[in-house]
């Protein structure tokens, strides 16, 4: 290679090392980002242009300009369920000061007459989905952001060719990143069956060819729009506890019937339509469910098509309007330092603030950037749990008597701006006090985290931990 060639291959990258800073400048989330980046970039851009290309978006382009288009919080078939909702008196006023700015970041009402089932762990999950699957007489509706050809996907597969074969329509969608080892023999069987199969694909579109940062991390199952699970599973054998590495998986999903499941069954609409540019027929006609509870429930969506980062602005309103408890679970909990101040300040106000996190969980960086963290929630006054019994999967928090939250949000920057997430919100007594007895059977498998565990790690140890802590904003 003649030195005319890297001459001008230098001067190539430092050209587009300046472009690209000047967009870092105008489009980064935070000044000291902004900062970052055009420093990058123009300092060293051999390295950080193929970093900022992949990592350094925060908006996902064309999934908005698409639902524009069609966009199924907006369309009128969704327009229609809102306003039968209404008729049937089926939206739901718990306390505003709360609920208000939550249907507003949702996009989506607060509605009553659903049951909800709190389902602990892998067996009771798929046992849940499975019989639900067999009810089916309409549609199906499965979104994983993971899944594997191993004993519970084929067992998943089996049950879905089965009813795409009695006349059930099947629509199966996965994340390519997350589900990037899924064989092709899985997909083509669906597909001969007759059931539907897109991979939510985060890099289609000409401006998206290069970015690997997104991922759908929905798990949403829908039968028949009467009835939906949301939660932590993804689709796999150590989802059961069959994981050498990890042992036992600690997680958690719900069963919601009534009107809020289609309300979840918006999230998996859009989402569809950017996979496959096709328009669901779907039911939207909401009943209550027949001999329930009266629960309330919402679904939040949030991704990076937000106008709003609608993700961080909801947890920060839980924080925000607990009064008395404030219980988060998390496997990887990686906050920004605005939540960790909120924190604080839930403390100051003398709310019972216990977090609990996996000690060990299955990504070497963020066990090690934990205790960063846990460092900082103890100076704060919080209780910090180390769950012991396996890996605590789950995304669950419990807000005084009145909300709990399960979903698919983690409690880092990857879930607040960058994955496609849905989190489904709770108001009823009597479900909060079932999962508030779950946590506390979770509490008696921890160890609480005293300032003397943090005292006796070594220099080496803290310092491994700010530098792995640097790798935050990606994890």
């Amino acid at each position: 290679m003649t030195l005319e060639l890297l001459a001008f291959i230098a001067l190539f990258f430092h050209f587009l090392g300046f472009f690209s800073a000047i967009k870092a400048i105008m489009e980064s989330r935070t000044p000291q980002g902004s900062v970052a980046w055009a420093l990058g970039l123009v300092a060293i851009p051999y390295l950080a242009l193929p970093a900022y290309w992949i990592f350094g978006r925060n908006k996902f382009h064309g999934f908005v300009k698409l639902l524009r288009a069609n966009h199924a919080r907006s369309s009128d078939a969704v327009q229609e369920y809102t306003q039968v909702l209404r008729e049937r008196n089926l939206l739901m006023f718990p306390d505003q000061r709360i609920a208000l700015p939550i249907e507003k970041i949702a996009k989506l009402p607060f509605t009553s007459g659903n049951n909800v089932d709190l389902l602990i762990d892998g067996r009771q999950t798929f046992d849940s989905i499975f019989a639900g699957i067999a009810r089916a007489e309409k549609y199906i509706l499965v979104q994983f952001y993971i899944v594997k050809a191993d004993g519970l996907g084929n067992e998943l597969k089996d049950r879905l060719i089965s009813k795409a074969r009695e006349g059930v329509e099947v629509c199966f969608l996965y994340d390519e990143i997350g589900s990037l080892g899924l064989a092709d023999e899985y997909l083509s069987g669906l597909s001969a069956a007759g059931v539907k199969v897109y991979a939510f694909n985060t890099t289609k579109g000409r401006a998206n060819r290069f970015q690997l940062n997104f991922r759908n991390h929905r798990k949403i199952v829908v039968v028949d729009g009467v009835e939906a699970w949301v939660g932590g599973h993804n689709v796999g054998d150590e989802y059961l506890g069959q994981s050498a590495g990890l042992r036992h998986w600690r997680d958690t999903h719900i069963r919601i019937a009534g009107p809020a499941a289609q309300s979840i069954q918006v999230s998996f609409y859009e989402d569809w339509y950017w996979a496959s540019n096709e328009l669901l027929e779907l039911e939207w006609n909401p009943v209550a469910a027949e001999g329930g509870r009266n629960v309330g429930a919402l679904a939040l969506p949030s991704g990076p098509e937000d106008t709003f980062e609608a993700c961080t602005l909801f947890f920060m309103e839980c924080i925000q309007s607990a009064r008395e408890r404030l219980w988060i679970v998390s496997p990887y909990f990686v906050p920004d330092e605005q939540f960790i101040t909120a924190l604080h300040l839930a403390v100051l106000r003398g709310v019972d603030v216990r977090i609990m996190i996996p000690r060990k969980t299955d990504n070497f960086l963020v066990t090690y950037t934990h205790w960063a963290y846990v460092d900082q929630l103890l100076q704060i006054g919080a209780k910090v749990y180390w769950y012991d019994k396996g890996f605590l999967h789950q995304k669950v928090v419990l807000v005084d008597e009145g909300y709990a939250t399960v979903g698919t949000a983690n409690f880092d920057n990857r879930s607040f701006r960058l994955n496609f997430e849905i989190t489904m919100v709770i108001a009823n007594e009597d479900f909060n006090s079932e999962v508030a007895s779950m946590l506390e059977n979770d509490f008696s498998n921890s160890v609480q985290v005293t300032d003397e565990d943090i005292i006796k790690k070594s220099f080496l140890f803290h310092l491994f931990v700010r530098v792995a802590q640097l790798t935050a904003p990606i994890q």
